[in-house]
């Protein structure tokens, strides 16, 4: 069994990120991997056989709102969770540059509504924050109330520049919010070794550095991590489209001890997000 928490299916909105195959082509060749059919003709079927043939039970597919470049409607995240049967989550997308449509979309979409977490991208903004910024603790503090994991994207291109990435953020919203829950997409890359010792004073924190864990510098230090003391709050995520699905969990499961896979692979996940898990 196998969760995979960062992975976005060709549907409707969500194609955006499709928009260009020759383009994250290109991004998956940076890694060394290769990017699949699916993407390449941007084919729901064949993600779906794809994910089969990798052993994929589950994926969290996440929402994108008041990004600079292009966004994903919580409708139609909602929307994909009932046409994908249950294989599919959701987190629905917050505007971190319109707070209150941000906790009415958590009102709607994650308290009334079929979706297990929020995800937050502010330094993605056209006018970018900071994911410390004061002006979006409202948002945590809801999420705190209602027990809603927190997905933040710290890592990558998480904002103009590597600031927006800086692991001190997490760690103090962490401490601010010590009864929320926070998962790290993109792993604070490329702020590896402090992205870690904010998890390891902050036990709040997952961590998942999808993409950047795959035939990348720091990643070592992730596996270390998760090999001992970071076993329960480390995720598996592909990074698809941009990363192909069978390629990315292959060379995971070749990096981690046995005996902790089944915690990375699908455990935490299911702890993290509430997700009820077919008997063994």
């Amino acid at each position: 069994m196998v969760i995979d928490v960062r992975l976005r299916p060709p549907f409707k909105s969500f194609r955006q990120q499709y928009a260009s195959p020759a383009a994250n082509k290109a991004f998956s060749a940076r890694f060394g991997l290769t990017s699949p059919e699916s993407v390449q003709q941007v084919s729901e079927e064949l993600m779906l056989k794809e994910m089969d043939e990798a052993g994929i039970t589950y994926g969290l597919a996440t929402g994108r709102n008041g990004h600079f470049r292009y966004n994903v409607s919580n409708d139609d995240v909602a929307e994909v969770v009932t046409q994908y049967h249950g294989r599919i989550f959701g987190a629905a997308g917050l505007d971190c540059g319109n707070v209150p449509q941000a906790l009415a979309d958590i009102e709607k979409y994650v308290v009334n509504g079929p979706c297990k977490a929020v995800s937050m991208e502010p330094g993605a903004l056209a006018m970018p924050r900071y994911a410390n910024d004061r002006r979006l603790y409202p948002i945590y503090e809801m999420c705190q109330a209602h027990g809603i994991p927190v997905i933040v994207m710290l890592g990558g291109r998480a904002g103009p520049d590597v600031s927006y990435s800086n692991p001190a953020i997490i760690s103090g919203i962490a401490a601010d919010f010590p009864n929320a829950r926070f998962m790290v997409s993109h792993g604070g890359w490329p702020w590896v070794q402090a992205v870690i010792g904010a998890c390891f004073w902050q036990t709040n924190i997952w961590l998942c550095p999808d993409m950047y864990l795959m035939n990348n510098s720091g990643a070592q230090d992730y596996v270390a991590a998760a090999n001992t003391w970071l076993q329960d709050r480390f995720l598996f995520g592909s990074g698809y489209p941009l990363m192909p699905i069978g390629e990315s969990l292959s060379i995971f499961k070749t990096m981690f001890k046995a005996e902790v896979l089944p915690k990375l692979l699908y455990k935490n996940a299911a702890e993290l997000f509430n997700i009820e898990l077919p008997k063994e």
